[in-house]
């Protein structure tokens, strides 16, 4: 349900007003406190209050007498848009196509295009008007420079959804409507500013939306793409058609309440109505005149027209100074914003919805470049199709290597193109041999061994560190110390492996992390995949306390040798044996230190083959060894000694009785294997490193 919020704070927090809508019984509605909230800001901030009715009652009196003078001369008005994707990079950073839509089904609406037309009533029939206004994506931003008209910005805000969003970018409300789509609306399907306060808080000028309420497509569905229309109504100062707040008290009407006959939404063809959340076309809730169920401005799920008198008002907010509505649509700026028609042409562009795969599997690239586009021309290096002129292409990669991708587009005078080197990757569907170990010890870089860090926020991310590790001197790390904003998610995935049974196989990997204090909350999600990576499966969740392997220390941590943890999974449901097996690790930053990982083993009942130890019982050196290992042993009077390598398949026994002895291991294979001691002491273990 739509409902004002205003808050009005001094110097530590904002102040807001909410008109906010929310259609559907499937969003979260919420209420509490609205009322009371709306008593305290008119009690205690009168001088805010009294602007925001002053700008009211200028609209009012502007509104009826530019309805009483105007001509009938037609004119559309033009609106820059700019759409700000606020997204923590999940399914709220929906796609080019998705906003192209969302403007089309907002001015087919506006303008009385929508096909359902056909089936409003007859009664409204004749009342149903073409509001000639249109939604037009900016194509220069505030400096003049080329621009898409789509910013995409990566917060946690994106949760939130509230006026605080737009703290993270605003272009001037003058000359573009801002519009943000958000994870979450404040907890609704959008909200909006109407004029006259927005006249007072002009930096929260605009429209936040839920981004599954935006559009016909992708995340959201036809049935909710009505949601930017009402939105649109209120920012250019329709009430809800029942009468909604009309500011003077602060009074707020919730919908459905029979007393909503006592008010009106300024508007002589809206009958009367308390408001619909069900489509009764038959409703008559004032009086016996019929209800307008299925105009933009109620909530009854129908929405299919705007009334003429709805037109006129909004025709009379576009003249009007308030808010700057009528700079809008002016010639000047709509030449400044690119909107006048001119289509400035400026940037060749492309987007994939993946960059590495296996062979066989596909692609789908788009065509982004901007603007006024009339041809184009795709080379797709190792694809099939390997050209192109079609906008969007799904294309396919057979052979494993790393490919370019180049598009040209023209817009039928001039040409631009876009070239990216090694931009696909390509993976042998036959990888790596398990049972697999890998410590980082040989690498000189994460990418040419086929691991791949995905850094999205393009903060820390995941690094190869040469100067901590637990086998050795390397491991994967990130400097979690230095990233600031809370919320990022780093990956590392790892290459291809097949294995032909799933019978005891497992995972293994250590790590190390601390906490900076008690209000850490890093975690760590680990996922597997038997398809390359087309669909995961996740495996393990560790949070942060568990996740902790040593103290929590404020500066940045750089573990030592006792303050590594080995984990394992061991459940596999749902992996397939002989397919393209990889591991995915997403560290989610929450406020915490240093993060470590090393030693990733895939092989067969890791868990029951060893328990790393972290005492003095028995010391081994060098290690990693090519030749002769050492061992050298505390209060061990009679020792077994064994190898096993990663299958546990024994490869070496022997008796010692001594303090100290050597193993000439020479002979055996590159690779991780474990030296198990059993004695009076009982059974430990420790893990060896064979490199020739």
């Amino acid at each position: 349900m739509i409902k004002l919020i205003l808050f009005l704070l001094t110097t530590l927090l904002l102040n807001t007003v909410i008109y906010a809508q929310n259609y559907y019984n499937e969003v979260k509605k919420q209420f509490c406190g609205t009322d009371e909230l709306h008593y305290e800001i008119f009690k205690n901030h009168p001088e805010l209050n009294n602007k925001i009715i002053q700008n009211h009652n200028f609209l009012n009196e502007f509104t009826r007498n530019f309805i009483t003078q105007k001509d009938n001369k037609s004119i559309v008005y033009k609106i820059p848009v700019v759409f700000h994707i606020i997204h923590n990079y999940g399914t709220e950073n929906i796609s080019n196509a998705q906003i192209y839509d969302a403007i089309r089904v907002a001015n087919r609406n506006l303008r009385k295009q929508n096909p359902d037309t056909t089936d409003i009533v007859p009664f409204f029939k004749p009342r149903a008007a073409d509001c000639e206004i249109e939604l037009v994506l900016a194509q220069k931003d505030p400096n003049g420079n080329c621009h898409s008209g789509i910013n995409r910005i990566a917060s946690t805000l994106t949760y939130i959804g509230d006026h605080q969003v737009k703290s993270l970018i605003h272009w001037d409300p003058t000359k573009y409507l801002n519009i943000y789509v958000c994870a979450e609306a404040a907890g609704l399907a959008g909200h909006a500013l109407l004029p006259s306060t927005a006249d007072t808080l002009p930096q929260w000028d605009g429209i936040v939306i839920q981004h599954s309420y935006l559009g016909s497509i992708g995340t959201s569905t036809p049935f909710k793409s009505v949601v930017l229309t009402h939105e649109l109504g209120h920012y250019f100062n329709l009430q809800h058609i029942w009468g909604g707040n009309n500011v003077p008290g602060f009074y707020y009407l919730p919908v459905a309440q029979q007393a909503n006959c006592n008010f009106d939404d300024d508007v002589l063809d809206t009958p009367n109505t308390i408001g619909w959340q069900t489509c009764n076309l038959n409703g008559t809730s004032c009086d016996d005149t019929l209800d307008n169920v299925q105009n933009f401005m109620d909530y009854a799920y129908c929405a299919r027209m705007l009334t003429y008198g709805q037109r006129d008002r909004m025709h009379a907010c576009l003249n009007s100074p308030i808010a700057g509505r009528n700079n809008l649509w002016t010639a000047t700026n709509l030449a400044a914003t690119g909107t006048d028609g001119s289509n400035f042409f400026c940037a060749a562009d492309f987007v994939a919805d993946k960059q590495v795969i296996c062979a066989g599997q596909q692609v789908k690239f788009a065509d982004v470049s901007y603007h006024g586009i009339q041809s184009r021309s795709w080379n797709f290096q190792g694809g099939t199709p390997s050209i192109s002129s079609d906008s969007s292409v799904t294309v396919t990669y057979s052979t494993p290597g790393t490919y370019a991708v180049t598009l040209q587009v023209s817009d039928g005078n001039n040409t631009l193109t876009k070239n990216e080197t090694a931009y696909i990757t390509v993976l042998s569907n036959i990888g790596n041999a398990i049972p697999f170990a890998e410590n980082f010890e040989s690498f000189s870089d994460l990418i040419t061994n086929n691991w791949f860090a995905v850094n999205p926020h393009n903060d820390a991310g995941f690094e190869l560190n040469s100067n901590v590790g637990f086998s050795g001197n390397k491991s994967v790390w990130i400097n979690n110390h230095s990233i600031t904003e809370n919320g990022s998610k780093d990956e590392l995935i790892s290459p291809v492996y097949n294995f032909s049974n799933i019978t005891n196989l497992q995972v293994s990997f250590k790590y190390a992390y601390a906490r900076k204090d008690s209000t850490s909350n890093d975690r760590l999600n680990i996922f597997l995949t038997s398809n390359c990576g087309n669909t995961w499966q996740i495996k393990k969740s560790i949070n942060a306390n568990n996740l902790s392997t040593a103290p929590d220390q404020s500066t940045p941590f750089t573990p030592n040798a006792t303050q590594w943890k080995t984990d394992f999974i061991t459940n596999m449901n749902g992996i397939q044996a002989n397919t393209p097996f990889r591991i995915r690790f997403v560290f989610e930053n929450g406020g915490g230190n240093n993060f470590y990982l090393d030693d990733i083993n895939i092989g067969y009942n890791l868990n029951n083959m060893y328990e790393i130890i972290t005492d003095n019982i028995f010391q081994l050196y060098p290690n990693p060894s090519n030749n002769v290992v050492t061992l050298k042993f505390n209060n061990y009077i009679r020792k077994e000694i064994s190898i096993y390598d990663l299958k546990g398949k024994n490869i070496y026994n022997t008796i010692c009785t001594a303090d100290e002895m050597n193993i000439d291991v020479s002979n055996i294979e590159s690779g991780i294997y474990f030296i198990e001691i059993k004695g009076l002491n009982g059974v430990n273990t420790k893990k060896l490193i064979i490199q020739h």
